[in-house]
């Protein structure tokens, strides 16, 4: 007799959407549901796919409020730097990003004596 077929409640999507949002490998959350990896990657694909997403966006949305407040510089700042492209010298764009010119100075010994 084979084993009734594996039929995923509410509960556990929310589970397994969690956990994929917190990081957790998915071999651990498999482990947590009750059930094989692959049984896991099968019925809850979704879950496993928007889980980060959708914790990144939630994360993203409360740093853009806390810059656009005033209240937090930090904030401000790492918005602003990650996000817009400003570094420490003030360049915004390209030009802030390229790399100087390697520059080779010979510096020559004392001269030997004649």
């Amino acid at each position: 007799m084979s084993r009734p077929r594996f039929a995923p409640s509410d509960p556990q999507r929310q589970l397994v959407k969690s956990l994929a949002a917190y990081g957790i490998r998915q071999e651990e959350i498999a482990g947590k549901i009750g059930v094989s990896a692959k049984t896991l990657r099968r019925y809850f694909r979704e879950e496993l796919d928007r889980g980060a997403t959708d914790a990144n966006a939630q994360v993203a949305q409360t740093m853009y409020k806390m810059a656009k407040s005033g209240k937090s510089p930090a904030a401000t700042m790492f918005w602003l730097k990650c996000r817009a492209g400003w570094r420490q010298n003030g360049r915004v764009g390209r030009e802030a990003t390229e790399t100087p010119p390697f520059v080779v100075q010979v510096i020559k010994g004392p001269e030997p004596p004649a």
